[in-house]
């Protein structure tokens, strides 16, 4: 066959059989009289598996070796067409994701779409310096993407950075709480936790309070007890049995005692917390330094509950114990006498 009908058969220009032809991947078996290139079946055969190689995402020059070299592993080809296909993707799925930020902006014209570009800029700095100038300086009325900031909070590692990115998010205009879900799902516990924290500080966002109770069933302690720290803080009792778990286990004892203290106000909710603290202290695995933080915990509610619980504890046969109880029962009584005067 002729180099125009194989075209036509295959599909493959002349221009591109000619090239083929000069880079040595097809070279016709024959040729005219008049000089002319003449393809076998098995050319046309040759060309196909080259243009099938080509739909892969491989280069003339893997082609060549692919087809010539018999030492050459199919397998450890796909191999690494894979991962040139996942980079190729992650820096694609980056670019939307950029293109989607300054779409978010609503820019008005190129100053603000050149704001956004120079703001994600400074976000992936490699200094963590500039990442917190970027997020605390910014020209005056220069509107900031939410889900721009929503995203820096989920990769930022920089705890001061963090923190000025959850600031930043908490006084923007828009609402980045479907960015920050969606990193309470990440399998990367750092990830959760950082979308723990910056929801925590969103105490007015639609919707904040149903995802933190969510994510006190985390798999993550530290997830459970960011959420269970900003809940309680807002008056969600259902973030009781988790600050209890806190205090016996010496993580945020004091900021966990001193909430549920606040909870205690209601006398129901004072019951339960009570209930819960007398469950622990009888605990076999409770140690003496664990039943200290409990009777630390009791001094801070409210009611005549837990002075007659410290009044127990100050005959236990713990000493320790006892005389720390002695201690709070004494300061419950100083305070019972200046209410009363």
């Amino acid at each position: 066959m002729l180099i125009g009908e194989v075209a036509r058969r295959s599909g493959v220009s002349p221009r591109m059989l000619r090239h083929y032809d000069a880079l040595g991947l097809v070279r016709p078996t024959g040729r005219t009289v008049g000089g002319y290139r003449e393809y076998s079946a098995e050319d046309v055969r040759r060309i196909f598996h080259v243009e099938s190689l080509r739909s892969l995402g491989l280069s003339l020059k893997q082609i060549g070796r692919a087809l010539e070299d018999p030492a050459f592993s199919p397998s450890a080809l796909v191999g690494d067409l894979i991962r040139w296909t996942q980079d190729r993707l992650e820096r694609e799925q980056e670019l939307l994701e950029r293109l989607r930020a300054i779409d978010a902006s609503a820019p008005a014209g190129w100053r603000d779409v050149l704001h956004v570009v120079e703001l994600m800029r400074g976000l992936d700095s490699t200094s963590a310096a500039r990442r917190q100038r970027t997020v605390l300086v910014r020209p005056e009325g220069a509107a900031v993407p939410v889900e721009l900031l929503a995203g820096a909070v989920l990769s930022e590692s920089d705890p001061v950075v963090a923190g000025a990115l959850r600031w930043a998010l908490a006084r923007s205009d828009g609402d980045g709480l479907a960015t920050l879900v969606a990193g309470l799902h990440s399998d990367d516990s750092g990830v959760r936790r950082r979308a723990v924290l910056a929801i925590a500080a969103m105490p007015d966002a639609p919707g904040a309070a149903e995802v933190l109770t969510d994510a006190l069933g985390d798999a993550d302690p530290t997830v459970r007890r960011h959420a269970a720290l900003a809940l309680g803080g807002r008056g969600a009792t259902a973030a009781v049995p988790t600050l209890v778990g806190m205090v016996v286990e010496g993580t945020n004892d004091v900021e966990a005692a001193e909430i549920l203290g606040t909870l205690s106000r209601d006398p129901e909710c004072a019951e339960r917390i009570t209930a819960a603290l007398v469950d622990e202290l009888a605990a076999p695995t409770a140690d003496s330094a664990t039943r200290i933080r409990l009777a630390q915990a009791l001094v801070e509610l409210s009611g005549d509950g837990p002075s007659a619980v410290l009044r127990r504890l100050a005959r236990d046969d713990d000493r320790a114990v006892a005389l720390v109880a002695s201690a709070f029962v004494g300061l419950l009584e100083e305070r019972s006498s200046e209410d009363r005067a």
